[in-house]
């Protein structure tokens, strides 16, 4: 060891006072060591309104709550131990003098100034005795510190003792922290045994001695909860229940509250002596599910009757516990949609009601804020939690479809701040495909026409205003976004351009300033594929910007299907209807019909025709929130919406509805169509008899013509369903 080094110092060192100081001083003077902080600070908990649960942050003193605790766990332990079955509680007007009473044994009345003036007593050392059936104590008290240090922080503290086993009274009051003593002759009593303490805490220790009214009200009120059976009043008002912290999780929400289970978990252990003896840990636990709330989760914890306000570890476990539970049920699910679950998609609107009592609790400090690991407890909670949590899942379905929503709702928010970020790098590229409009000022009057194949942007670059209106071509049908991935989205080319030439990005709002066009024109062949692009590029849109619905942006701009040749020249019709109409009029005398396949088989004149309009149907949207169901339909991943949608039920709840004219044509069509059927059939009827009477005459019919035909009618009856879901299809794009 190194030799160490002697410090020359000039004259005589001043030497350190060493003081020995009572546990009164000690007690006074050092309050934080036993109760907590002297100091009143912000606490998120709850109180109790006349019918709910009200959470808040409070303002907490924690020093000064634990003092008057202390008693009332006295009479808890003694309701533990079999003996309480009423406490009554009251606080004076002015919220300083404080009254607890209980109906319990009581205790010798020569131990009263040991009880409260002497730390390290109390009848709550032996840890590792056992009751009457064998199982360790379980108790609040630990220590033989709190009522002492309760006492000796009051200026009033007076404690009558009421014997039951000696039959002996005899009170003892103790002021300004003990320093006067008083007391009684010790007599006989009639009436209930017990003890009764009445105190008001020093002001000069507290600073303020008034108790706060609401809060020692809730603790009484979590001590019923906590204690069914036991009765408690607080200034003359009873409480009293049956089924403890369920009917707390009641309060908190009664539509949501449920219980998850109960749990008695019994272990063997070894004390010092080395006899073995038997440990008894009871856990309960209740849940609120509040779908609306995305609020981190809550917990309302007690071990042992006392809140742990701090959490610990029982905390955790539960919660790591039931969080594993959700994730290993959901994850085919999971894998399935490619996304994964956070703890708060989970825990969210969640809260645990959690009630443990068991042998020897460990806590941080004297406060008992905080649980610290218990080797035994760890085991009670993995058992309770295995043996509760499967029936659990199984009634809340609905829970779990939650969860994967708000999973699912994550992963498109952070696909779309990534999107947005490439979006806006894409957005200062040039767009090759791009036939710009050439106005640079005012771009809110450029109209972009979205056209089907590159044939069409050749009519369109011959017809339109170059000034105003600009185009960009497509390849074939653009993709499906309600059932692809915002990473395909963003990777596909065509839908980038798109934006990037109109100046919108993908998980931002659209902005007027910013567009580079406000008005945003569908032109696609006037067919059953063009309807659909139509539609698929309304999906898109609604998608990721709706709000251009409102703004009336989107519009639809209808191509001529027929080019008629007058003898007063040429005029555009858009539909069949439209052509008879003119057919059947005889205003005009027609020389020739051409049917246009397509917008590449536009003549000029019918561009500059389809061009020259100032507005086109626009697309609006009254209901917000039918429109996206209906798009669901229509595009979203259940196939079984769509099935719905394309079965004919007569007179059942149709999703999609069409004008009154269009309606009344519908029905023509449909009624006209029947009729047919039923004539058809009539023709048939004589034919079909005489083939069945001479199947009925044939002795045998060969299997395999049998299957043959069998096979045939069913194809028939197949290739007739497509074709009427076709036309139902057809029908669906047409209105939307």
């Amino acid at each position: 060891m190194a030799k160490i080094e002697s410090v020359k110092r000039k004259g005589k060192a001043k030497e350190a006072e060493i003081e020995s100081k009572d546990q009164r001083w000690h007690c006074r003077n050092r309050i934080t060591l036993v109760f907590g902080s002297n100091d009143v600070e912000e606490l998120d908990t709850y109180v109790y309104d006349d019918t709910g649960v009200n959470f808040k942050t409070v303002k907490f003193h924690q020093a000064k709550s634990k003092a008057v605790e202390e008693i009332l766990d006295n009479c808890i332990d003694e309701f533990y131990r079999g003996y309480v079955t009423e406490i009554h509680t009251d606080l004076s007007e002015d919220g300083k003098t404080i009254t607890i009473e209980d109906n319990g044994i009581g205790f010798p009345v020569e131990k009263v100034p040991q009880v409260y003036t002497e730390f390290r007593t109390g009848s709550k050392f032996k840890d590792e005795e056992v009751d009457e059936k064998g199982f360790l104590h379980r108790t609040l008290g630990q220590n033989g510190l709190g009522a002492a240090a309760t006492c000796l922080t009051s200026d009033l503290f007076e404690a009558r003792v009421r014997h039951y086993n000696s039959k002996k009274e005899q009170t003892w009051t103790f002021l300004d922290g003990a320093l006067q003593t008083k007391k009684t002759k010790a007599k006989e009593f009639s009436g209930h045994s017990g003890v009764r303490v009445q105190l008001t805490l020093s002001k000069e220790v507290y600073k303020n001695n008034e108790v706060d009214k609401d809060l020692l009200r809730k603790r009484i009120i979590d001590l019923a909860y906590n204690n069914p059976g036991l009765t408690f009043y607080f200034n003359k008002e009873k409480y009293h229940f049956k089924k403890g912290l369920l009917e707390l999780a009641e309060r908190v929400d009664k539509s949501t509250a449920q219980h998850v289970g109960d749990h008695e978990y019994i272990y063997e252990t070894t004390n010092l002596k080395g006899k073995k003896v038997k440990g008894k840990i009871d856990l309960t636990l209740s849940l609120c599910i509040d779908p609306k709330n995305e609020d981190r989760e809550r917990f309302i914890s007690f071990v042992n009757s006392t809140p742990t306000y701090d959490g610990g570890f029982h905390h955790d476990r539960v919660k790591r516990i039931f969080i594993n539970a959700i994730k290993a049920k959901l994850e085919r699910q999971l894998k399935k949609e490619k996304v994964q679950t956070v703890d708060n998609d989970i825990l969210a609107g969640l809260t645990f009601v959690l009630g443990i009592t068991m042998p020897n609790p460990r806590f941080e400090s004297q406060t008992k804020r905080k649980l610290v690991r218990d080797a035994h407890l760890e085991k009670g909670i993995e058992i309770f939690m295995d043996k509760n949590l499967d029936k659990f899942l199984k009634k809340n379905k609905d829970y779990l479809e939650q969860v994967m929503e708000r999973a699912k709702s994550r992963h498109k928010f952070q696909a779309l701040k990534e999107a947005s970020k490439k979006g806006k790098k894409q957005k200062k590229q040039r767009v090759e495909k791009l036939l710009d409009a050439n106005e640079r000022k005012n771009r809110d009057l450029c109209s972009l026409f979205i056209c089907e194949g590159d044939s069409a942007i050749g009519g369109l670059r011959s017809a339109r205003n170059k000034l105003y209106q600009g185009g960009i071509a497509l390849k074939g049908k653009p993709m499906n976004v309600a059932q692809a991935g915002i990473n395909d989205i963003i990777n596909n080319q065509e839908f980038m351009d798109i934006t990037a030439s109109i100046g919108l990005v993908i998980g931002q709002e659209a902005d007027v300033k910013d567009m580079r066009y406000s008005k945003i024109v569908f032109l696609a062949d006037s067919d059953v594929d063009g309807g659909h692009i139509n539609t698929l590029l309304t999906n898109f849109f609604f998608q990721f910007w709706p709000e251009l619905f409102k703004m009336g942006a989107i519009q639809i701009a209808k191509a001529p299907l027929f080019e008629v040749i007058t003898d007063n020249g040429t005029l555009f019709v858009e539909t069949p209807g439209q052509l008879e109409d003119l057919k059947n009029s005889n205003k005009v005398k027609i020389k020739e019909i051409q049917r246009n396949k397509g917008l590449g088989e536009m003549s000029p004149e019918a561009w500059k025709y389809v061009m020259a309009r100032e507005d086109y149907t626009k697309i609006t949207v009254e209901d917000m929130s039918k429109a996206k169901r209906m798009l669901n339909v229509c595009f979203g991943k259940d196939t079984t919406l769509r099935k719905d949608l394309l079965i004919d039920n007569d007179g059942g709840d149709a999703m999609v509805s069409r004008s009154p004219d269009r309606e009344e044509a519908f029905k023509q069509k449909k009624s006209d169509a029947k009729k047919k059927a039923q004539k058809v059939s009539a023709k048939k009827a004589p034919v079909a008899a005489e083939k069945k009477s001479k199947t009925k005459s044939a002795d045998k019919t060969p299997g395999k013509t049998a299957k043959k035909t069998a096979k045939k009618v069913e194809k028939k009856g197949s290739k007739k369903a497509a074709g009427s879901a076709g036309k139902r299809i057809r029908d669906m794009v047409d209105y939307i």
